[in-house]
């Protein structure tokens, strides 16, 4: 596949720092964004040489680019002139997300493998402003978001992101269809915000029970947590505690942090 992607400064070339891999195939591209229902406000991240933003444009209210990398930047704003300020050069990761649109926007985008992990973190940060993300990830980790209690692969993200979006697994995407191609396949997820995403729980000790859970997944929860209170604990020989994280599912985790709580 030899597509090149030109601009007045020469030629967007892939760069393996930022783990670029640019989407090639239109086909791909528009179930891609055909997979976005919520589109009054859209953000797409990482627009690279704006294989989904042609698919965007139109289709799309308010739409607002953010990309990091410069050469891909000349290149979006040399062939997408109209969207003029709505092409952001910045850092997601770093980018202050609650002063890029008035109210709620949904987020799309090619993630690169190597930081989808902060990506959704952020979004979590701005869940009450994020209804809706599509976004193509590494194939492993899209399994691993979707995976059922139980799972070996069900963990951190699985059960942060459970407690506030609806995940799917939509498709997946092999190899050969990017620039240059991937060592792995990767898949698209849509996430979808719940109607109540309030946990009736203490949020902030909630992912810190999580969080200290599975990074000592291998220890029963009585082994792990025990940190997290000090003395006497009326609930700690309760039978949640004989259990590993994996093997609790959301309502449980919530029912933790309660006890916790008290």
């Amino acid at each position: 596949m030899k597509k090149q992607f030109p601009t007045a400064a020469g030629y967007v070339r892939p760069k393996k720092s930022l783990g670029q891999h640019f989407l090639a195939d239109d086909n791909i591209a528009q179930k891609i964004t055909n997979s976005l229902t919520l589109r009054h406000q859209v953000l797409e991240v990482g627009s690279g040489t704006g294989v989904l933003t042609r698919f965007l444009m139109g289709h799309v209210q308010q739409l607002r680019l953010i990309e990091i990398d410069r050469q891909s930047v000349a290149y979006l704003r040399e062939h997408y002139a109209s969207l003029g300020d709505n092409i952001i050069e910045g850092d997601f990761l770093k980018t202050d997300l609650s002063a890029i649109f008035p109210g709620e926007y949904s987020i799309i985008g090619n993630f690169p493998y190597n930081i989808s992990s902060q990506i959704l973190f952020r979004v979590l940060q701005y869940r009450s402003q994020i209804p809706q993300v599509v976004g193509m990830i590494q194939k492993e980790v899209a399994e691993r978001l979707a995976a059922p209690p139980g799972n070996k692969t069900y963990g951190i993200m699985t059960v942060l992101l459970g407690a506030f979006y609806q995940i799917e697994y939509l498709f997946t995407v092999n190899e050969n269809v990017f620039i240059p191609p991937p060592r792995v396949k990767s898949a698209v997820i849509r996430l979808q915000r719940k109607e109540d995403f309030t946990l009736g729980c203490d949020e902030k000790l909630f992912f810190e029970v999580v969080k200290t859970a599975f990074n000592q997944r291998r220890k029963t929860l009585r082994n792990s947590l025990r940190g997290l209170w000090t003395g006497h604990f009326d609930s700690a020989e309760h039978a949640i505690f004989d259990q590993r994280p994996e093997q609790l599912k959301l309502e449980e985790f919530i029912e933790l942090t309660r006890m916790l709580t008290k």
